[in-house]
């Protein structure tokens, strides 16, 4: 990744780091959504709806979940999915194409209900995450999924932290992201790399799924 430093909180704030990430989508967002409307990510919804229960009606979570591609996609298969983004032309596109419940919010703001969620589904997203910002977002999945719930994520691979022009990238091999997801009290079911059927210098993007193992109740963590 080109142009990459060590983000520290003296060099610049979440909020700028937010502000000028969330401001070069609005401003593409036309652009994205052509982009990757058609985009082939079926390798994905099956790895994330497979390690949940095989019925109808899930709840799910959505983060980061732009213009509204995958919601759509939970939704015809009878889910209940709710998006999340920061993107206001995002969330705006994604209450209409797919019909779902939006939710316009800071990534370093997340105001997430407590065991609401059977998964969350970050397709994309959670790499805007700073590394020194990740392990409160985890914790706050953990909290907002139900005992036994699912995280699927899909970020780039790599050992680099930085602004990418516009936008802002956080890019972990699996064992360190693994370390994150184990102290944030969730347990990886499996991973594996994309695109599919390529040469490992050839997939980009880390794909993981892990499950709820601990959550908190009053003062203390429980194990389920």
């Amino acid at each position: 990744m080109e142009n990459t430093y060590t983000m520290t909180k003296d060099s610049t704030s979440y909020q700028t780091i937010e502000s000028i990430t969330l401001d070069d989508y609005a401003q593409r967002a036309e652009q994205f959504w052509l982009g990757t409307r058609d985009h082939d990510v079926s390798q994905n919804y099956q790895a994330f709806l497979s390690a949940m229960p095989d019925k109808k009606g899930l709840d799910i979570l959505d983060f980061g979940c732009g213009p509204g591609r995958d919601l759509y996609y939970f939704s015809k298969q009878g889910h209940k999915p709710v998006g999340l983004d920061g993107c206001k032309p995002f969330c705006e596109r994604a209450r209409v194409y797919s019909g779902c419940e939006v939710l316009e919010q800071s990534f370093f703001a997340l105001d997430l209900e407590s065991e609401r969620f059977d998964g969350i589904f970050a397709n994309a997203s959670l790499f805007h995450v700073p590394s020194e910002e990740l392990p409160r977002v985890l914790k706050e999945f953990n909290q907002a999924l139900r005992p036994g719930g699912v995280l699927f994520t899909s970020s780039p691979r790599g050992s680099s932290e930085g602004w990418n022009g516009s936008r802002y990238g956080c890019f972990m091999e699996f064992e360190q992201y693994q370390e994150y997801l184990t102290q944030a009290g969730f347990s990886v079911l499996s991973h594996y790399y994309r695109p599919k059927d390529k040469p490992r210098e050839e997939q980009p993007w880390l794909a993981v799924v892990s499950k709820k193992t601990a959550y908190k109740s009053g003062s203390g963590s429980r194990h389920i």
